[in-house]
């Protein structure tokens, strides 16, 4: 029988050293090995090598397989990373709490959104909220979902205090901030004539012999490498798109994210992307004057470390696109 307090003589205690060379630890297996670490740490590939053997001789584990055979974690060392990534979430979600304890960020935020953007794995919205309700625990958030054009208006008019859309023109009075791309896919229906067509078949003049839809908010975006006048339907929304792209008698554009599911379901089919595809720029649309207004600057930074965050675990792109016009 074991003696009493034999459970607690293999903890360890986590000391400031300890959490430096678990920082380069965790930087080495996001990166892929030591050497891959070593320009994002700044520093050499032995100094790397030793840091990574001074965490094993405080652990009493071996962490990872490296030299000639590549870079390898063992079992122990992946158990090590898992906790590891909580540790530092833990520390950063303290960092926010205590933060927001201090924050004099208070009062009201109105945010304009355009419509179906949740399910886009590139939009930083929702973490951004997840961080604003931490770090500015008594702000009070406003949010509207409206047309690209009557967010610009409200902004103007100081309805709301920022917007975030694919804009089809620039408001005067306005700063605008790049926050990431979406991808735009030309679509049909499984009842279309060009669903079982061949992609090398189909081009700009056979696509104007169909009914091609019309996005009243993006303006001529849609149309106009089709040269022509007016589109054959004129929608306000994605579903109302999405609707008469099933029906099998219309053509249209929809982001990937949304029409994913319905392409995964056999309903509707991506039509040449290499020549009708292009990413429209997601931005954030605010007052000249956001730097001075407390409230305001904190959601641009907040929103513009998760896009960068974002951006760093991002798969590239699939597509071979045409750039917005």
């Amino acid at each position: 029988m074991p003696k009493k307090g034999n459970t607690g003589r293999n903890l360890i205690s986590v000391d400031n050293m300890d959490v430096r060379l678990i920082r380069i630890f965790i930087k080495v297996v996001e990166s892929g090995g030591l050497s891959a670490a070593q320009a994002e740490l700044n520093l050499s590939l032995s100094t790397i090598s030793e840091k990574i053997s001074s965490l094993e001789h405080r652990l009493g584990l071996t962490l990872c397989k490296r030299g000639r055979g590549g870079f390898e974690l063992t079992e122990s060392g992946r158990l090590v990373f898992e906790e590891c990534q909580r540790l530092f979430g833990s520390l950063d979600h303290f960092s926010r709490k205590v933060a927001g304890l201090k924050s004099n960020l208070s009062g009201n935020l109105s945010v304009g959104l355009v419509d179906n953007m949740i399910t886009d794995p590139n939009s930083p919205i929702a973490s951004t909220f997840a961080t604003l309700s931490e770090i500015a625990p008594s702000l009070h958030l406003l949010i509207d979902t409206r047309s690209p054009g009557e967010l610009l208006r409200d902004v103007v008019a100081r309805k709301l205090d920022l917007a975030i859309g694919s804009f089809p023109r620039m408001a005067l009075g306005l700063s605008y901030i790049d926050l990431y791309d979406e991808q735009q896919n030309f679509y049909c229906g499984s009842g279309h004539p060009l669903f079982a067509v061949p992609d090398d078949e189909i081009g700009i003049d056979l696509v104007r012999t169909y009914r091609i839809i019309g996005r009243s908010y993006w303006a001529a975006r849609d149309i106009k490498i089709f040269a022509i006048a007016t589109p054959h339907a004129t929608v306000s929304n994605m579903e109302a798109e999405a609707f008469l792209i099933l029906s099998g008698g219309y053509l249209g554009y929809l982001p990937d994210h949304y029409a994913d599911p319905f392409v995964q379901a056999g309903q509707m089919r991506l039509i040449r992307p290499s020549l009708f595809s292009y990413k429209a720029k997601f931005q954030i649309a605010t007052l000249e004057d956001w730097k001075s207004r407390p409230i305001i600057k904190a959601f641009i930074e907040v929103i513009s470390k998760a896009r960068n965050e974002g951006a760093t675990s991002a798969k590239p792109a699939s597509l071979h696109s045409r750039e917005s016009r």
